[in-house]
């Protein structure tokens, strides 16, 4: 299916990584031009330099999210670059295990400045690009975690709740300019940062087994490229008519009968 994205330029935050990488790869590959934004300069230009090797358009921008200044100037490069924004994927953070009896004020505010703040600040300064464009949209990669808890990471599922929030927040007040805002909600899928957790276990084999006995579909773990294929699906006109929507790519992971497990 062509999703009619070719030339649209799209933002994923945290880019160069797991879930972010998998979007930026097929979106190049839909014939987009992705724009990678994240804090190490180094891994995003390895990923723009290999892309453009295989003749794909991408541009590469270090950014520390965690700072509104980093944000807009981030923003300020891909205008001056390519003159527009037609979609923006906020993407980046990640589970830093700040819990209510292991944490502290301090490190939750720190958490919540690393896995949400970003989403508002990069919408907020991509907002009039947007509004320029027709058919844009923002999508929110979000967690199944900020829907049921995990335990032990609070500061985390705040985020993550937060952002399905705006979510619905933004698609409602963006209706005037037809920019259409949903989010995805994954719950187990294999990246760079969830095999680090595995093995944080003796026998990482073994729990990994446990995790995906417990995944209806198919007893296995999502892709990165399954999230990135919804994403871009969201992104393109194919979608046209869906706004304000959590969209669980999961296996159904988080909603089917548990007796089924």
């Amino acid at each position: 299916m062509d999703l009619g994205l070719k030339g649209k330029v799209i933002i994923v935050t945290g880019g160069y990584s797991g879930i972010g990488e998998a979007i930026v790869k097929e979106a190049a590959k839909e014939g987009a031009i992705p724009v990678i934004v994240g804090r190490s300069a180094e891994r995003g230009k390895v990923l723009e330099t290999a892309l453009k090797q295989e003749g794909f358009e991408c541009f590469a921008v270090a950014a520390e999210l965690s700072e509104a200044k980093h944000c807009q100037h981030a923003v300020e490069q891909v205008l001056a670059k390519y003159g527009r924004i037609n979609a923006l994927v906020n993407n980046a953070g990640f589970n830093d295990g700040v819990g209510l009896e292991n944490g502290s004020p301090e490190k939750f505010m720190a958490s919540i400045q690393n896995n949400i703040f970003h989403y508002y600040t990069m919408a907020h300064y991509a907002l009039p690009a947007l509004k320029k464009e027709q058919d844009s949209s923002i999508i929110n990669i979000s967690s199944k975690t900020g829907v049921t808890g995990q335990g032990g990471t609070s500061a985390y599922v705040a985020s993550k709740a937060g952002q399905l929030g705006l979510t619905r927040e933004w698609a409602v007040e963006l209706l005037p300019y037809k920019i259409r805002v949903n989010a995805i909600a994954p719950a187990e899928v294999m990246t760079p940062l969830y095999e680090k957790w595995l093995n944080t276990f003796e026998n990482p084999q073994e729990k990994l087994q446990e995790i995906t006995r417990r995944i209806p579909l198919g007893k296995r773990m999502t892709t990165s490229e399954e999230i990135a294929y919804m994403t871009l699906f969201l992104i393109s006109d194919k979608s046209m008519h869906t706004t304000g929507q959590i969209i669980y790519v999961d296996g159904g992971y988080t909603h089917l009968d548990r007796a089924i497990t």
